[in-house]
């Protein structure tokens, strides 16, 4: 195995996990809202969507099949659509100055199911991981066991991070600032959803003077 190159995929993957978007996103408004319980709920479900993106980029590198880029556009409007609607709910979900003794149990945003939309709602990340697997395809001498290994240590990393997050909301949550953190999750939610609207509506309409 190639020590350099893997330590190299891990620091690379750290970085890009920890940077915040929609899937931080709903993890801290989930947990500053819902609990922990839920929050790590979240982001299994958020884990799970990796899993099964990295299972279709690793289909089409190793069998390079075609990208159907006009569904993919299609599908990621579609998932910018249910962001929108999640971050709507959080705002809404927001406890009052008097209620954040305790967890709103009863709020719809976060859950495992949930936590799965979101993470696979932008399908074009399969084309990220098509773009950056290779990059570190030689970690192994099988290109099988390379993609194998790198699947498992961004799962591993995804948890990791995504834990670090709940524990460090739960730390920092209060009567004060819990309502501050739930707003700026949503917010958040709601700003990535209309730039990936924007963004896809634009990709469809030159779509077909592009091709």
């Amino acid at each position: 195995m190639n020590t350099a190159l893997t330590v190299t995929y891990i620091l690379t993957v750290m970085l890009l996990i920890a940077t915040p978007g929609p899937v931080v996103a709903l993890v801290v408004a989930t947990a500053s809202v819902s609990g922990p319980r839920k929050a790590l709920s979240t982001a299994i479900g958020t884990n799970w969507a990796s899993l099964v993106l990295i299972a279709l980029a690793s289909y089409i590198i190793v069998t390079s099949a075609a990208i159907n880029i006009m569904l993919l556009n299609i599908l990621s409007l579609v998932g910018c659509l249910f962001i929108g609607y999640l971050a709507l709910d959080t705002l809404r979900s927001v406890p009052a100055p008097s209620s954040t003794q305790a967890p709103v149990k009863n709020a719809a945003q976060g859950g495992l199911w949930r936590g799965f939309i979101v993470g696979i709602s932008n399908p074009k990340d399969i084309i990220f991981f098509i773009s950056f697997f290779p990059q570190f395809i030689q970690v192994t001498s099988s290109s099988k066991h390379s993609l194998l290994l790198l699947s498992l240590l961004w799962v591993v990393i995804d948890l990791l991070i995504l834990g670090t997050y709940i524990f460090i909301t739960r730390k920092l949550l209060n009567d004060t600032n819990q309502q501050l953190i739930s707003k700026c999750s949503g917010i958040a939610l709601l700003l990535v959803a209309l730039l990936g609207l924007v963004y896809n509506v634009r990709e469809l309409l030159f779509q077909p003077a592009i091709g």
